[in-house]
């Protein structure tokens, strides 16, 4: 029995002495993590050991880490978004540290420099991402001169610019911009109008873009509403240890129509303008300042109205007034604390002022392609801005706190009674960490108040002409890696009050997964919804617009998608060329969509009887696939070729095509809505304004200080449409010419066949510092729409200079 006891003894011993033991068995290693050739201190980078990934630490502020480990010897990593990874062999002793000292990390080769991005909140690898993700760099943004990112965005596989509207794998159809259901976000803010939640590409300061990300299905829970079909994300440059200076100018025209089109101006259609940048750190080096602008000037393509007897045009709009003027302002601040270690603060801002025409409607689809309908070219004088106070700290065990604020006001006084002032607040608390007590979780919470406020006389539907909504939320998702396998788990609870009147409470949620299932293998999929609240010009808006009025609908609800997605990313290596293959499965489902009808709304309303409206249709589904390829070949040290290409086809279909969603007044009986009947192609049962089939293509050569490029844009014809637009042509031609005939039935059978657009451009390097570039938008001078009703621009030629210092 003693003999037991002392077994019992001796075991208990071992239990209650083996951690102390084994605690003692350990030492530490310190270091810290720049970047190569500027210094920059990479936070957050992530330091782990080889054979067990739970066992690691991040950077903090200054680059700094410490890491306790086991005694022995282990292989670590160091990896970080955009980096190469670097490998360290280490031999730990026992309460000893091991001092690596400054660890420099280089930029990944391109492909996966290209790929490597932020995902909504999250900084995650290539293969760790668990949704669709497409990435633009400043060098193909700088290459096109692109003068606002729409014409960018329009080159990314899966995505869609209609008419300046996003459209993410045929998620919507088209609302004149109005309600987008892509959200858009300028570091992190929304940028889209406060009254229509309309984005304006042009107060977007291309100068300043670091990359473009595109996150594509369901984002409501990180992005909230809006992001019903997806989320653009734009993040903006700071300055590296070195100051830098780029300026470019431009001089090009519109080139003269083609076929049978009239040229309706004299002499060149000039597209001129000049835009800068100036990033530096200030004084001690603990300021981060960059400045940008631009001036531009554009002739316009489309004229103004041209009317045939006994048609009467008494908008009095000049040639003059279609030109787009724009001047533009923007800068970013911050500063890093001397006295409290990862604090840093400060303020951004953006100024801009715009004189510009919107054609909604042609004169026609033959030599009055190229200029607007009576009563349908809206004038516009702009002006808008926003400031951006921020504050940001992380703490010595890794913890980031975040508060960011958005003042947003824009006065646009326009034609047609379109006028408009309105204002957003926008704040927003984010804390984010990664819980070592708790399994390694990486998590992201946070509230946000958005608030907006509109007065315009076209939104008295509600009964005045002051309206506002604010939108409350709160939203967490988490993280974890266990091994190969990445989680993640999100949920957003949304709460919106417009007027004080209606309110909405939802809340959503999305689960994602990626598997690392070889050495380049990632395979991801995810399920998430979507939720968007309709903004105010959707329920309120009345107004008219040439012969027809647009009208309101205070009864309007909102609409919610589940989205489900399988993906494949595969890296490869084909002789000299290298890049990444995703190929991605979707299928997305759609309540109570909202879309713009046509229909006798208001026996009431003296200004006009017929007109539009938003009104909420049956439900729906899209599925499809998507497919991207990104790489590079590197032929030797002078020759090189970059290739960014994709393809998708979606097929998206009425699953309600028989319901009635809404009744009009009309002289001749009321008509009761549904798919069937307001569909040109009810039987194809295809949801209206989609492109079946979409390609994209960019390819650049360059050969020592020469290079070449071309890009493509390959959309289908557009299967079906709103009837009411036949509808408007039969009613117009009706009236013995009284009225200007809107004439599309014509162009929609015998051009609607596809298009394929071409874009060339060659540059050469004057310097190491200048460069000149030739550049052909639509070199083909293909005339073509792919709006109903609107013309697409006609060939350009621009030259340009650039100067990078």
């Amino acid at each position: 029995m003693k003999k037991r006891k002392g077994w019992l003894f001796y075991l208990a011993g071992i239990l209650f002495f083996f951690p102390l033991f084994s605690r003692a068995q350990t030492g530490t290693i310190t270091g810290r993590v720049v970047e190569a050739g500027t210094g920059t201190s990479l936070i957050g980078a992530n330091i782990f050991l080889k054979t067990d990934v739970s066992k690691g630490t991040i950077a903090d502020y200054n680059g700094f880490f410490r890491l306790v480990l086991p005694v022995g010897k282990h292989n670590i990593e160091i990896s970080y978004t955009g980096m190469e990874p670097v490998f360290k062999t280490v031999t730990v002793q026992q309460n000893k540290v091991l001092r690596l000292g400054t660890i420099a990390m280089k930029p990944r080769s391109y492909t996966v420099k290209e790929l490597v991005v932020r995902a909504g909140q999250f900084n995650k690898n290539v293969e760790d991402q668990t949704v669709s993700i497409e990435v633009m760099k400043p060098k193909i943004i700088q290459d096109r001169n692109t003068r606002n990112i729409s014409s960018i965005l329009d080159l990314t596989p899966g995505v869609t610019i209609l008419d300046q509207e996003p459209q993410i794998r045929g998620g919507s159809g088209f609302t004149y911009g109005v309600g987008a259901k892509v959200a858009v976000f300028v570091d992190g803010m929304p940028i889209a109008s406060a009254d229509a939640g309309k984005p304006d590409w042009s107060f977007i300061p291309v100068e300043d873009i670091r990359q473009i990300e595109v996150v594509k299905g369901a984002s409501s829970v990180l992005s909230g509403s809006s992001a019903l079909s997806g989320a653009i994300y734009v993040r903006m440059k700071y300055p590296g240890l070195k100051p830098h200076t780029y300026i470019n100018t431009y001089f090009g025209t519109y080139c003269r129509p083609n076929k049978i089109i009239d040229k309706w101006w004299n002499g060149l259609a000039p597209i001129t303008g000049i835009g800068f940048s100036h990033s530096q750190r200030l004084g001690d080096g603990y300021t981060d300042l960059v400045v940008g602008g631009t001036m531009s000037y554009d002739h316009g393509y489309e004229g103004p109205p041209k009317v045939t007897p006994p048609a009467v045009d008494s908008s009095d709009i000049s040639k003059s007034d279609m030109a787009n003027r724009l001047m533009r302002f923007n800068f970013n601040l911050r500063r890093r604390s001397k006295k409290t270690k990862g604090l840093n603060f400060g303020l951004n801002g953006n100024f801009m002022w715009q004189r510009k025409a919107s054609v909604l409607a042609w004169l026609d689809d033959t030599a009055g392609f190229y200029r607007g309908y009576p009563g349908a070219v809206l004038l516009n004088d702009l002006f808008t801005f926003y400031v951006d106070p921020f504050i940001n700290y992380y703490t010595k065990n890794g913890a980031r706190h975040q508060f960011i604020s958005r003042i947003m006001y824009s006065n646009s006084r326009a034609n047609l009674g379109q006028s408009n002032r309105s204002l957003m607040i926008y704040n927003k608390y984010e804390f984010r960490k990664r819980l070592k007590r708790l399994w390694d979780v990486d998590l992201i919470t946070g509230f946000v108040s958005d608030y907006s406020r509109s007065r315009a006389s076209m939104y008295s539907g509600s009964g005045s002409d002051t309206n506002f909504l604010w939108n409350p939320s709160w939203y967490a998702e988490m993280e974890k890696k266990i091994g190969r396998v990445n989680l993640s788990l999100g949920v957003r609870l949304e709460y919106f009050n417009l007027n004080n009147n209606i309110t909405k409470f939802k809340p959503i949620f999305r689960f994602g997964s990626s598997f690392h299932m070889a050495e380049e293998t990632y395979l991801r999929a995810s399920i998430g919804q979507g939720y968007r609240f309709p903004t105010i010009a959707e329920r309120y808006i009345k107004t008219t617009v040439g012969t027809f009025g647009v009208f309101d609908n205070p009864d309007l609800q909102p609409e919610s998608s589940w989205n489900a997605e399988i993906g494949i990313k595969q890296a490869f290596k084909l002789s000299k060329f290298r890049g990444y293959a995703d190929v991605a499965f979707f299928y997305q489902e759609y309540k109570n969509t909202v879309e713009y009808l046509f229909g006798f709304w208001d026996s009431t309303y003296t200004f006009a009887m017929a007109g539009f409206k938003f009104v909420n249709t049956g439900a729906s589904r899209v599925t499809g696939v998507d497919v991207s390829l990104t790489g590079q070949a590197t032929f030797n040290s002078h020759v090189s070729m970059t290739v960014m290409a994709g393809y998708t086809y979606v097929r998206p279909v009425a699953l309600e095509p028989d319901k009635v969603f809404a009744h009009d007044y009309n002289p001749g009986g009321q008509t009761a809505f549904s798919y069937n009947t307001t569909s040109v192609d009810p039987e194809s049962r295809i949801l209206k304004y989609r492109f079946l089939h979409t390609a994209k293509l960019d390819i650049e050569l360059d050969i020592r200080r020469f290079a070449i490029g071309t890009s493509m844009r390959y959309f289908s014809k557009i299967v079906n449409l709103d009837k009411a637009i036949f509808d408007f042509e039969d009613a117009t031609l009706a009236t013995g010419g009284t009225l200007q005939a809107i004439l599309y039935r014509n162009y929609y059978y015998h051009h609607n066949n596809g298009n394929m657009i071409w874009d060339v451009r060659m540059s050469y390097d004057l310097s190491k510092h200048s460069k000149i570039s030739l550049l052909s938008n639509n070199v083909t001078n293909r005339m073509y729409s792919l709006r109903p009703l609107k013309a697409e621009p006609p060939r350009t030629i621009t030259f340009r200079y650039s100067l990078n210092l």
